[in-house]
C-alpha cells in the first residue's frame, strides 16, 4: 500500500491534514463521528500519541480504525513512553497493518500530563527516531541487524517557526532533514509574515512543509497560548479582533481568522499545505475549509 498523502504532497497539491485525538477510554463514538465528517475532505489524519502526556487509547489502534474507514492515517510517535525496542516493534507493527506515514516527536514530559509519577523514557529523541525509521526503511534495526522485510514509511517531523530565538529551531530542522525527515508539520502559527521568513529558510531543503493552525475560540484562549505554550505567539491585533466580536461570535471569528490564513498561505504559495488542529472541535474543520475555499 502506497501513501496517497505522500503522492498528494509530491504532486504539488495544497494538502490539508487534521487531527484525531484518541479518547481517554474505550468509547470511540465521538471519534468515529468526527472521522466520518473528515472523510473525503482532508488528505490524511494525524493520530496523536498520548497528547500532552495524558493517557489515552494508543495511536496505533486508532490509526488502524482510520485505515478501516478508508482514510489515510499519520502515526504520531513520541519517545516519552517507549525505549528503542518498543519504538521499533511498534513501527514494524504499523507497517504490516498498512500504516505508511509516521510523525516523529520527542513528546511532552510526563509532568505536563495526568500521570505525573510515571517514569519518562526518552531512550532516544526525535532526530534519533527519524534515523531509526530511515534504518528500518533500509532493512536494518537500530543495532544494525538485518530485517526480514523492510518498512516503507514516509517520515515526518515537527518544527516551531515562531520560536524565539529562531536559530535553535533552524538547526534542529536541518538535523531532522539530514536524519530522513521528508515532511514537516509546524507548531501553530499566527503571524503569516514571520512564517514567510521561516519558509525562505525551509525552501533550501528538499522537504514539504504544512503550516499548523490551532483554532482560536476566545481571546482568553489566545492569551493562554501566549503565556503558556513556548513557540506560539498570537499577535495582539488578532486577540483584539476576537475580543471585539459580537456576543457569541468569538469562535466564528477564530474560524474566520483560520480560513483567512489558509487562503493567504495557498494563494501566495507560501507552503505546501496546512495541518488544522481543532482540539476537540473536529466538526469545525470542514466549515473552516469551506470558508477558505478548499471545498
Amino acid at each position: 500500500m502506497s501513501s496517497s498523502f505522500r503522492e498528494a504532497l509530491e504532486s504539488g497539491k495544497f494538502v490539508v491534514t487534521a487531527e484525531a485525538g484518541p479518547p481517554k477510554g474505550t468509547d470511540i463514538s465521538t471519534l468515529l463521528h468526527d472521522l466520518d465528517l473528515l472523510k473525503g475532505r482532508v488528505d490524511a489524519i494525524n493520530v496523536t500519541d498520548n497528547q500532552s502526556a495524558v493517557m489515552r487509547i494508543c495511536s496505533l489502534a486508532i490509526c488502524k480504525i482510520v485505515l478501516d474507514k478508508g482514510m489515510e492515517p499519520i502515526l504520531q510517535m513520541t519517545c516519552r513512553d517507549r525505549n528503542r525496542i518498543g519504538l521499533q516493534s511498534d513501527l514494524l507493527g504499523a507497517d504490516v497493518l498498512g500504516i505508511k506515514n509516521v510523525l516523529c516527536m520527542t513528546g511532552d514530559h510526563v509532568l505536563a500530563g495526568d500521570h505525573k509519577g510515571a517514569k519518562p523514557v526518552y531512550d532516544v529523541e526525535s532526530v534519533q527516531l527519524l534515523k531509526v525509521v530511515d534504518g528500518l526503511n533500509n532493512g536494518k534495526d537500530m543495532s544494525g541487524n538485518e530485517l526480514k522485510g523492510a518498512t516503507h514509511f514516509f517520515q515526518g517531523a515537527v518544527v516551531t517557526p515562531e520560536a524565539t530565538p529562531p536559530e535553535p529551531q533552524m538547526l534542529k530542522f536541518q538535523k531532522k532533514v539530514a536524519a530522513g525527515a521528508r515532511f514537516f508539520q509546524t507548531q501553530a502559527i499566527y503571524d503569516i509574515d514571520k512564517f514567510k521568513e521561516f519558509m525562505v529558510f525551509a525552501r533550501k531543503f528538499p522537504v514539504k512543509v504544512l503550516a499548523g493552525l490551532v483554532i482560536l475560540k476566545s481571546a482568553g484562549m489566545a492569551n493562554f497560548l501566549n503565556a503558556n505554550v513556548p513557540g506560539i505567539r498570537v499577535p495582539q491585533e488578532l486577540i483584539d479582533e476576537i475580543r471585539g466580536a459580537e456576543k457569541g461570535k468569538a469562535l466564528e471569528t477564530g474560524m474566520n481568522i483560520a480560513a483567512r490564513h489558509i487562503r493567504r498561505l495557498k494563494e501566495e504559495k507560501i507552503c505546501d499545505g496546512v495541518h488544522i488542529m481543532a482540539i476537540g472541535m473536529e466538526d469545525k474543520v470542514p466549515v473552516i475549509m469551506e470558508k477558505a475555499g478548499l471545498l
